[in-house]
């Protein structure tokens, strides 16, 4: 074992070090063993009787992961992935072998005094005095807590140590993180223990997790091993059972056992309690650091987890670095130090790698409150690209969902697709591009450099994982996208300056499947705008909810109570797992008494409303007909998941002769496949939903493919393109069952040849047993099949255009869910 120094227990003796070092993870591990090579008088504290309690809790036989991969590593003990237990040895031998001097059991209390003299209070009253102290401490200690009806129950638990122990039971892993990810796999290696694992992600990407990782949840998923639940988050808590709120609405599931790995955060009090100041008050937030890891406090450096990024080699690099510093080297350069000069080699300015972070920081917003280790990790996975004035960034109906930050200059917007000449700027520190990152749709728009410009191109991944791990960039991200949602639904000639004050007071709110947003009756003037997700519009009628519309993402209610004064005239409930932008009532009726032009189009909008309403009070007397049926079709429709839909394909079975030319038609459109079925899916009343892909706003298909090979096309339908590996994550992904997996099979003989010579199977998907008789010598892949709208072919949609009734329709459901289609009728 290394040296090690008070291990009997209230011993008290005060040692004097250059550099006391508390945390013996792989950061202060190895910032100890490079004091230890340099002969610097140093000690490691660690509250444990053991190294690395962090990997330590790793559960038995953890694979460890060795990643960034192309990272240098710069430490003097080596680290290459593989099993906890063999790491584990390695750097205990390492640490021997190098004289790293320990003192076990002795968890830092406080720390004062000043750089050259400070004090640190051990646990059981023992002092070291220290010029310097390095705080590697990381957050493992103190994680993210459920917040949830039951969340102090006994059956959670927020560590896993051995998958082993736990035979026959129902285990729900929350949080999709590395952790998480690793324990469900862990828990559903081995068949023979018999567990029923699930796993709960809060949204549809697997934004903090490694792309191994995720692949080989993937996999586990796809062998049934694991029940991946993506857009669902625990509700309460209860004996034997746990209640989720999942994306249409509340199920109950079998639950023994939770296993919460959903983060963890600072030890807060203690690091301010050592003078230490934070970015921000969020929770989440990290320590001020200076490019040398040195805090607010001078003489105290952090490194490791508790500075911003927990990989094993950032880490390492990171304690070999500290003591470089502390010893004098200031000039040294940080492992990744060449990469990132490569990133930014070519662009304007001659400048440093230095001075492109530092200016990236001050300018850009999103990266204001990130650490130096969190932004040159961010850059590390970006693009930094620079464009003349003039230079087109990307096309209108381009596809892609990066996020792009401006650095230098400005650009111009095309907002017009007509006319070039109508722009819209966006100015330096600003980004674009959040509408492809939140969606996945096409650029809506062409986008130019208005000046000789620097951009940040943050792909899918890193965007989300900003997003999902820096609060303030979050914040900043959600602003921008607010403000430009206001501008583009309100128009009217708004600009920033007008909508400031709603944009200052909107609030984001997510809405579970089935939540009221507003109730008939009630009264307030808050205005609501769809963010994400769809609404359904009822009102009482003789004791019975009557369904009025449907209102997709980018709609908005509540105006009526704001221009008239009068209650909620109907009510507003979440057809599925939603977010809403609250807008403050008061500010929305100082901007329409500036608008006259945005009050008009309020009063318009108003009165279109309430003439469904009194459509729906001249029905009061025969509600049992039509407007009852209407209602209850509607939301079986909903029901079926029409509330997230874009496009869907409904069949009127009054008017279906079942001939099947939809079918037919859609295989002889698509290489012999057909992309629907049209017995399969749900029917009520005379409307049939067939299983065919409904085009949704934010498709679960995109969640996870590694080729981003599923897009969307100029017009909203969502396609997979020539790219695809077959590994099925969408097939997977998807909830209504509409993508499968198939080989592309033999070509058929013409129809020509089918109908006067007998040749071929004829019309539609030929049968299994003439694709494996004509079947080539080379076996044909399997990829993604789904619907894509008839993308590219004339006429639209093939199923629609074949079925010789009419009975088959393709409609966005806001134009077919509103009552006022009776009206049309009458």
């Amino acid at each position: 074992m290394a040296g090690e120094l008070g291990a009997a227990k209230g011993e008290l003796v005060e040692e004097r070090v250059r550099v006391a070092i508390v945390g013996s993870g792989p950061a202060g591990m190895s910032a100890a063993g490079h004091a230890a090579s340099l002969g610097m008088s140093h000690v490691l504290l660690e509250k444990t009787d053991h190294l690395s309690d962090t990997i330590y809790k790793y559960q038995k036989g953890k694979h460890v992961m060795a990643t960034p991969d192309a990272l240098k590593l710069r430490a003097d003990f080596g680290f290459e992935a593989g099993k906890r237990e063999q790491i584990l040895d390695g750097w205990n031998a390492g640490a021997a072998a190098l004289g790293v001097t320990v003192r076990y059991r002795s968890e830092v209390l406080k720390i004062e005094g000043e750089a050259g003299d400070f004090l640190l209070t051990l646990a059981g009253g023992a002092t070291v005095r220290a010029e310097t102290v390095v705080m590697a401490i990381g957050t493992q200690g103190n994680p993210n807590r459920l917040r949830c009806p039951g969340a102090d129950a006994p059956q959670i638990q927020y560590q896993l140590d051995d998958p082993g122990e736990y035979i026959d039971e129902h285990i729900t892993v929350i949080g999709t993180g590395d952790a998480g990810i690793e324990n469900a796999l862990g828990l559903a290696a081995d068949e023979v223990q018999g567990n029923v694992v699930t796993i709960l992600n809060r949204g549809a990407d697997f934004a903090k997790a490694k792309k191994a990782n995720v692949a080989l949840l993937m996999e586990a998923a796809a062998a049934g091993r694991i029940t991946v639940r993506t857009e669902t988050s625990p509700a309460d808590v209860r004996d034997g059972e746990l209640l989720l709120d999942t994306r249409d609405g509340q199920e109950t599931i079998r639950c023994d056992r939770i296993i919460a790995r959903m983060g963890s955060a600072a030890p807060r009090k203690f690091v301010e309690d050592c003078g230490i100041r934070f970015t921000s008050e969020e929770r989440e937030a990290y320590p001020v650091l200076s490019p040398l890891f040195e805090t607010t406090r001078p003489g105290i450096y952090v490194i490791g987890a508790l500075a911003g990024y927990p990989l094993i080699k950032h880490c390492m690099n990171q304690g070999y670095d500290v003591i470089e510093f502390i010893n004098g080297n200031t000039a040294l350069k940080p492992a990744d130090e060449d990469d990132l000069a490569r990133l930014f080699a070519g662009l304007p300015g001659g400048r440093t790698v230095d001075e492109w972070l530092a200016l990236l920081r001050e300018r850009i917003a999103i990266f204001h409150e990130l650490s130096a280790l969190q932004l040159r990790e961010l850059i590390f996975l970006s693009r930094v690209r620079g464009f003349r004035a003039g230079e087109v960034v990307f096309e209108r109906n381009d596809p892609g969902s990066s996020l792009f930050a401006i650095a230098e200059g400005s650009v111009l917007v095309e907002v017009s697709p007509t006319d070039p000449a109508i722009t819209v700027g966006i100015e330096q520190g600003s980004i674009f591009g959040e509408v492809g990152l939140i969606s996945g749709r096409r650029r809506g728009a062409t986008v130019r450099a208005a000046e000789d410009l620097v951009v940040v191109e943050l792909s899918r991944t890193a965007a989300l994982k900003l997003i999902a791990s820096v609060p303030a960039a979050a914040r900043a991200v959600a602003r921008i996208s607010i403000e430009r949602q206001l501008l583009q639904i309100f128009g009217s000639g708004l600009t920033r300056d007008d909508v400031a004050e709603l944009v200052e007071g909107a609030t984001v709110e997510e809405k579970r499947a089935g939540a009221v947003v507003l109730k008939e009756g009630d009264e307030g003037n808050d205005i609501f705008i769809i963010r994400r997700g769809s609404m359904i519009v009822e009102k009482e009628i003789a004791g019975k909810p009557v369904f009025l519309s449907y209102l997709p993402a980018g709609s908005y209610v509540g105006e009526m109570a704001v221009i008239d004064g009068s209650r909620r005239t109907a009510t507003v409930r979440a057809a599925i797992r939603s977010e809403v932008i609250r807008l403050p009532g008061e500010a929305f009726v100082r901007l329409l008494a500036r608008k006259p032009d945005l009050l008009k189009k309020a009063r318009t909008e108003m009165e279109r409303r309430r003439e469904v309403n009194d459509f729906i009070e001249s029905r009061k007397e025969n509600f049992s007909g039509s407007v009852d049926m209407y209602s209850q079709t509607a939301q079986f429709l909903v029901d079926r998941g029409i509330g997230e839909a874009t496009d869907v394909l409904l069949i009127d079975e009054t008017l279906c002769v079942g001939c099947d030319n939809c079918e037919k038609a859609c295989a002889d459109s698509h290489d012999g496949l057909s992309r629907l079925d049209r017995e399969a899916g749900t029917t009520y009343a005379h409307i049939h939903v067939p299983t065919s892909c409904r085009h949704c706003e934010h498709p679960h298909c995109m969640a996870d493919c590694p080729p981003n090979a599923i897009q969307r096309g100029v017009d909203g339908e969502v396609f997979i393109n020539e790219t695809c590996i077959g590994c099925g994550n969408c097939q997977r992904n998807c909830p209504y069952g509409v993508i499968r997996m198939d080989s592309v099979p033999p070509r058929k003989p013409s129809l020509l040849s089918w109908m006067f010579l007998g040749k071929g199977p004829g019309p539609g998907e030929p049968a299994k047993a003439w694709r494996k008789k004509n079947a080539g010598p080379v076996e044909q892949p399997k990829k993604a099949i789904k619907c894509d709208m008839c993308k590219g072919i004339d006429g639209g949609p093939s199923c629609v255009r074949a079925c010789p009734t009419g009975a088959a329709i393709r409609v966005s459901p806001e134009a077919f869910l509103t009552v006022a289609r009776l009206a049309e009728d009458r």
